[in-house]
């Protein structure tokens, strides 16, 4: 309570309503897998269209899995489900990148920039930052540069700067110079005339130019990244070995900077590195030398086993906006013979999202080819409400084929990134209460195989949600449940609005912690809730005529025991009555005669 210790007039400011809840969104998702590239065991930042998953992640060229050569099998299904999942109407993606045993970084160890005493000893090189065979071919170009500057300015320039002195009448050089303790020392002095002090000795007749680096990596794939005026000063905030360092200070470069140059024990001097890259002199026809690195030696290692997702999995945990979550590709890799990483794998999934509080659901993959027999049976192996099964696999254009390539016209997909982004598109267009099925799948061609309707009468009623082409009407999501055995939660809507409905009431009364347990609160909390349910009821998400019919809060000493509260406990009992789909609907036709009475 305020205290009022001396007469005079106080205004205060006070609230005579209730606190609201905001709906928590349901259209984010998450995909865990193996990309080109990204870093590995980090917090994913979102990414909001395919060409933020392009600069992280890297294209839709093929992985290359160490033993595996299967086309099938090194497919960037990732990189193909981001793709449809923003052609889909998806909006917001976290991409986390699951690596398996064996992959290693590229590198221009071969060709070091300054090389040591012995192999395995070099003082510098070039690494890719990311392990994989993405950066195999790439090119590191280190192009020398100069500035010109002022005599005056010399006695300003850090330690470890490098400069070149012309004379002015001719343009020629007469030396290189570099700065250490506080003084320059020539690096290649002509036989005469020698400078003893560069400040000192410089006059009108000389000009100064300041020495720096511009570095530019190309991939094969046609990424580009440049870095400009480089410095070997280390105390300088352009230090070559800062903006291209391992372990780069800001949340951006950590995720696309290509390449580092490491130093290894010993570390090279700074006359090394100038050397290396030209010598600061011209080369032989007057221009700033320039040198190339090539990378290799890198590879994407084995294809991730349940471990690496699971791994890529927790690093989601933290994330509180995630609400879908899929791993495109891994059921590329059934097998009838050895069923077990595709299971394994598939269990991951269901133990990331069965707890309660992550409001989460996984989008599972069928098997590709399987037929629908096949599909029953592994069907009987999982049993969750917090996820759906598709099938089949999805016939789409390959934005990789043309004339001078070997890839094939059309390729099979997974349908999770597809699906995802329906999910998306629903809940936008339509809200989270409405089933995300007779939906169009956007950049689908067919579905293989193809299931009819008599097929689908095996699989619908098992919980496995069907792809289906209908005739006049396209190619079309045709299913809508859990693959759950509990019949209260057999609908994927019912289950995904529980969801919204539990976070949004979750984070939206957490300022009731540690407030006074008594009527005064269990009012506030009544409130709060019964006004976030009416609207929800005005927006058609719950069945009743009116709000009683649609839903009740019960916040009052008939929830809550003596020993409740003593214990600190507030217990609020919320029902709702969720709106189910029309799966079957049924028009009864009868015959009447002329003159029957109505």
């Amino acid at each position: 309570m305020p205290e009022y210790l001396a007469p005079g007039v106080y205004v205060e400011e006070v609230s005579f309503r209730s606190k609201s809840i905001e709906g928590v969104g349901t259209s984010t998702c998450a995909f865990a897998g193996p990309t080109r590239k990204g870093p590995v065991g980090v917090a994913p930042e979102l990414l909001t269209s395919f060409a933020d998953f392009e600069r992280t992640y890297g294209g839709l060229d093929d992985l290359a899995f160490t033993g595996d050569t299967d086309p099938a099998h090194n497919r960037h299904y990732l990189a193909h489900a981001a793709q449809a999942f923003f052609n889909n109407g998806g909006a917001r993606l976290y991409v986390v990148r699951a690596t398996g045993s064996g992959a290693t970084a590229a590198s221009a160890v071969g060709t070091p920039v300054v090389a040591g005493a012995a192999p395995g000893a070099e003082k510098a090189w070039f690494q890719a930052r990311f392990v994989g065979s993405h950066f195999n071919g790439a090119t590191v170009t280190v192009q020398q540069g100069s500035t010109p500057t002022g005599a005056q300015a010399l006695a300003g320039l850090p330690n470890g700067s490098a400069v070149r002195v012309h004379t002015k009448a001719t343009g020629a050089s007469v030396g290189v110079f570099t700065k250490a303790a506080g003084a320059w020392t020539q690096l290649n002095p002509p036989a005469a005339p020698a400078i003893t002090n560069l400040v000192d000795d410089l006059d009108s007749t000389h000009s100064v130019v300041l020495l720096g680096f511009n570095v530019s990596v190309q991939t094969p794939s046609g990424d580009n990244t440049g870095f400009n005026d480089l410095t070997l000063a280390s105390t300088s905030a352009t230090w070559i070995g800062s903006a291209l360092a391992d372990k780069p200070s800001t949340r951006a470069a950590q995720l696309v900077q290509p390449v580092a140059l490491k130093f290894g024990a010993t570390a090279p001097t700074v006359v090394e590195l100038l050397t290396a890259f030209g010598g600061g002199q011209l080369d032989s026809e007057g221009a700033e030398p320039r040198k190339v690195y090539t990378l290799s030696g890198g590879a994407d290692g084995a294809a991730p086993d349940a471990d690496d997702y699971a791994e890529a999995l927790g690093i989601l945990v933290g994330l509180e906006d995630v609400s879908i979550v899929a791993a495109p590709g891994y059921s590329a890799f059934y097998s009838e013979a050895s069923p077990g990483t595709y299971q394994s794998i598939q269990d991951a999934l269901l133990t990331h999202v069965a707890d309660p509080r992550r409001y989460r659901m996984a989008v599972l993959d069928a098997p590709p080819s399987v037929t629908p027999g096949q599909m029953r049976e592994l069907r009987g192996l999982v049993d969750s409400s917090r996820a759906a099964l598709y099938y089949p696999w999805i016939v789409a254009s390959n934005p990789l084929a043309g004339p001078n390539s070997n890839q094939p016209a059309e390729i099979a997909l997974p349908p999770s990134g597809h699906v995802c982004g329906i999910y998306a598109r629903n809940d936008i267009e339509r809200g989270v209460h409405k089933a995300p099925a007779n939906e169009v799948v956007r950049g689908a061609l067919r579905f293989e195989p193809a299931v009819n309707f008599g097929q689908q009468e095996l699989l619908n009623p098992i919980g496995v949600n069907c792809l289906r082409h209908l005739e006049g009407r396209g190619l079309r999501v045709w299913g809508a449940r859990t693959i759950s055995s509990d019949p209260e939660w057999k609908y994927l809507n019912v289950r995904r609005y529980f969801n919204y409905i539990g976070a949004s009431i979750d984070r939206g009364t957490q300022w009731a912690v540690f407030e006074p347990n008594g009527e005064m609160l269990w009012a506030n909390v009544r409130g709060t809730i019964a006004d976030f349910l009416y609207n929800e009821w005005r927006n058609g998400a719950l069945l009743g005529s009116k709000p009683e019919e649609a839903f009740f809060v019960r916040c009052d000493r008939t929830t809550m025991t003596q020993n409740d509260l003593d214990n600190g406990r507030l217990i609020c009992l919320v029902g709702v009555a969720v709106v189910k789909p029309a799966e079957f609907v049924i028009f009864r036709i009868g015959q009447k005669t002329a003159d029957a009475k109505s």
